[in-house]
């Protein structure tokens, strides 16, 4: 079955080591990765499909993916212990509180609750 049009169905990040950014993502947050080749890399367990391509070039991110925690504090910590760098402090917005991160490669997230 074909996914719905219109949805947001894979998010591609690019990345400059790929064990790196598996080894973040899996640790902070448990997702699973398939290699395909030695320059790509999905990822699942994540809520949505996605993947990683491996760059030599400056990766610039064009568009904030938020992820959603019910623990911030807690989730902030494994952040820190995996090798990721908070860019933006938890701070409040209308309908809850969030903060921003960095993964090894650079790529900016952030994760939100209520």
């Amino acid at each position: 079955m074909s996914p719905p049009s219109n949805h947001i169905d894979y998010i591609e990040f690019k990345a400059v080591d790929l064990n790196a950014v598996k080894m973040f993502y899996s640790g902070a947050f448990g997702w699973e990765f398939t290699d395909y080749g030695p320059t790509y890399t999905s990822f699942s367990g994540s809520g949505v499909a996605g993947g990683f391509e491996k760059t030599e070039g400056e990766i610039r991110n064009g568009a904030l993916v938020v992820l959603y925690h019910s623990d911030l504090n807690s989730i902030k910590k494994k952040i820190e212990a995996s090798g990721g760098e908070i860019s933006m402090d938890i701070f409040s917005f209308p309908g809850g509180k969030r903060f921003h991160f960095k993964d090894p490669s650079g790529n900016e997230l952030a994760i939100w609750s209520e």
